[in-house]
């Protein structure tokens, strides 16, 4: 293991990203709320623990190998939310533990949604922002943005990028990876820019637009306020949400190839996207047709507006709520929290298993009934046109079985700590899902779960960050090996 380029790297991307503690304090100098000192301390601790690391390895000339990229990513990620807590442990009007800080930070980053906060309308508008903005650049992921900029420092980006993007669809768009990186974030900060005027558009003002455009691009699901999108009781304003939400849901690599092909048909070629599209129009009608016959609410334009954007909101594993939708019959809260666990498609911001991969053991599983009736026949999986090869097909049920038995090990966990069977279920699945709201005792908030609770629920949010096998990975003996 050669930790001189990793030292040297988290060393760069530290001071990088002390670089996002300053946009905080424009806000509260234009709100005037006296949060800059915890900021700029912020900033200086950040900018120097990074200098720190980097100065005695700046001269490291060696090369990234995997298992230093997966060192790195790892690394950062627990380090970046280390860092991250800095603000709210000095804020005076927050007062948080430790415990709670690592949390709101892990689950900001993550892209999680998971919240210990409450009270949100009255915080510090230069906090309410941050929260917003670690979820903006956990999204896309501050890794992929660090690849454009580390090889004009001197460091390869190749291993660090594979790290990252973990998941089953990390080909490369453009020759360069440092191109790549670029034009991920040209697409990411495109939608982040167009969703904030429609937000803006549609009835929220300049603060809360950009806030929340952050998030919903990002499929975050952190709000300015406790209420979450329910505050603003707005058709034109969850319209916009649903849509955004729906965007992010998708691979930003389809993204990039539609409007290089200037073909919006080319979504509907792709087979992921079509699944996908497929899912969440059973779930809306499923879960719309049921608050109608539940008597839930009296019309169908209601249960339709509130089945659409809850349907949305949780199958992207975005986490927003225009209403308390745990206070439904209990089928349909689960039912959400199950839509969750296939997530959105691989490449997006999105957390869960992925589309693609729910498509690929479903046809998996065709092949194999078929199989049975037709013992000698020769039958291909194809995604795309495209036959999948067996090594494809075996790394997607090595992560489903990493998946079963992380997710069966962090509920138990919990159950350790005093949670009942429903508030560990759902909190496991919201926080390794990447997607916030639970049910329980979660349902409203996690300020009331045990310290423990809290540790064991942020390691879970890291784990479905980095879509388990690269976590996995740093924790297996043969990684260690020199």
């Amino acid at each position: 293991m050669q930790f001189s380029i990793v030292f040297k790297t988290i060393g760069l991307l530290l001071m990088v990203f002390s670089l996002t503690q300053l946009p905080p304090i424009v806000v509260d100098v234009i709100y005037q709320q006296n949060e800059t000192p915890s900021f700029i301390a912020a900033f200086a601790l950040t900018f120097l623990s990074g200098l720190l690391l980097y100065l005695p390895f700046r001269k490291s000339t060696k090369d990234f190998r995997i298992r230093e990229g997966v060192l790195v990513v790892v690394s950062f990620w627990f380090v970046l939310s280390l860092f991250a807590t800095t603000p709210f442990l000095l804020s005076e009007s927050l007062r948080m533990t430790f415990s709670d800080a690592f949390f709101e930070s892990m689950s900001g980053l993550t892209t999680t949604g998971a919240t210990v906060l409450s009270g949100l309308d009255d915080l510090p508008m230069a906090i309410l922002y941050y929260r917003q903005q670690l979820q903006w650049l956990g999204g896309m992921g501050i890794i992929v943005l660090a690849v454009a900029i580390l090889p004009m420092l001197g460091v390869g980006g190749m291993e660090l990028y594979h790290a990252e993007s973990s998941g089953i669809s990390k080909d490369r768009l453009t020759p360069k990876l440092t191109q790549t990186a670029k034009a991920l974030w040209k697409i990411y900060l495109s939608f982040t820019v167009i969703c904030a005027v429609a937000y803006y558009l549609a009835g929220m003002d300049i603060f809360d637009a950009i806030g929340h455009s952050y998030t919903t691009v990002a499929i975050g699901g952190f709000s300015t306020h406790d209420l979450s999108i329910g505050y603003f009781d707005s058709i034109a304003i969850e319209s916009v949400a649903v849509i955004f939400m729906f965007l992010a849901g998708i691979n930003f690599s389809l993204h990039f190839f539609v409007w290089r092909k200037k073909n919006v048909l080319a979504f509907f070629q792709d087979s992921e996207f079509q699944t996908y599209l497929l899912m969440l129009s059973v779930l809306i009608v499923l879960v719309a047709m049921f608050l109608l016959d539940s008597g839930q609410y009296q019309t169908a334009q209601e249960a339709l507006r509130y089945g659409i954007f809850q349907s949305v909101s949780m199958a992207t594993t975005t986490g927003f709520a225009s209403t308390n939708f745990s206070l439904w019959p209990l089928i349909l809260p689960v039912m959400l929290i199950f839509a969750s666990f296939i997530g959105a498609c691989a490449g997006s911001t999105g957390g869960g298993i992925k589309v693609v991969r729910v498509l690929l053991m479903f046809k998996l599983a065709m092949k194999e009934i078929k199989k049975f009736i037709h013992p000698n026949a020769q039958i291909n999986i194809k995604l795309n046109r495209r036959s999948v090869d067996e090594s494809t097909l075996i790394s997607v049920w090595g992560f489903f079985s990493l998946y079963v038995i992380a997710f069966i090990l962090i509920m138990v966990a919990l159950m350790f700590t005093g949670m009942d069977q429903v508030t560990s279920f759902s909190a496991t699945a919201a926080s390794i899902n990447n997607l916030g709201p639970g049910l329980g005792d979660v349902a409203q908030n996690y300020g009331s779960i045990s310290e423990s609770a809290k540790w064991i629920l942020s390691f879970s949010m890291l784990l479905g960050r980095l879509e388990i096998l690269t976590l996995m990975a740093l924790l297996h003996k043969a990684f260690w090996r020199f």
